[in-house]
């Protein structure tokens, strides 16, 4: 399967695929996605101090933007319409609603002023983008100096029993599943090759460092799984 970034394309995959993606994401994560996600808050937290300012770009449903909320006042944003009426949906009946705003915008171009956040992350977002450098580079001019950004990606078991499993999980199972709950043929296959095209950690830190934020360290989550990258704004 040819992998294509092409914005409109990824635009249209996920809005076709909202109405089912929540169901997707546990279903087909065992429901350690949830985890993976606190896990992100929580180191964060730990790097910005309570009570910031985070933006959470690519936001989806507006499942990690309402953790961040526990702790954060927060903006998420995506270009997908259908996705963020989802969000809306769920944030709508939440007590957690003043804490934050949703917005319709495209992580390449952010609406949003030079160093406005103390934070900023994104959860299975920047695999997806055309540009992984200009993707950071943007989260990095509205990142306050000296705030943090966290990326929070799938990424591949280096332990070789469980990177096979793993991989024929994604290649065979996942995209036959995927397609069967979400009606959408190509998602789900397209889901396994992006994460098989999404760079290790070394190579990431290199694009890191040329968006200019500095790369500070990497969680492995769940035996490598997915991974948290933090970075920094000098």
């Amino acid at each position: 399967m040819k992998v294509t970034k092409e914005p409109k394309q990824i635009r249209s995959m996920f809005s076709a695929i909202a109405p089912r993606y929540d169901l997707l994401n546990h279903l087909l994560s065992l429901s350690v996605d949830r985890y993976w996600r606190w896990r992100t808050v929580r180191v964060l937290t730990r790097e910005t101090g309570e009570d910031r300012l985070i933006l959470d770009v690519c936001t989806g449903t507006a499942d990690l933007a309402l953790l961040l909320a526990r702790s954060h006042s927060v903006v998420g944003c995506d270009f997908s319409h259908p996705m963020l009426r989802l969000a809306v949906d769920k944030t709508a009946a939440s007590p957690l609603r003043k804490r934050m705003r949703l917005v319709e915008a495209d992580a390449l171009s952010l609406p949003f002023g030079e160093g406005v956040f103390d934070g900023v992350t994104v959860a299975f977002g920047l695999r997806n983008l055309q540009s992984y450098e200009k993707g950071l580079r943007e989260m990095k001019r509205v990142l306050k100096p000296g705030g943090t950004v966290a990326v929070l990606e799938f990424s591949q078991p280096r332990f070789p029993i469980m990177r096979e499993a793993y991989l024929f999980y994604f290649s065979r199972i996942l995209p036959r599943l995927g397609e069967w709950i979400s009606g959408r043929p190509g998602a789900y296959s397209y889901l396994c090759h992006s994460v098989r095209d999404f760079p290790e950690q070394e190579e990431l830190e290199q694009i890191t460092a040329k968006a200019g934020l500095q790369y500070v360290r990497h969680y492995s989550l769940t035996g490598g799984i997915a991974a948290l990258h933090l970075a920094r704004r000098k």
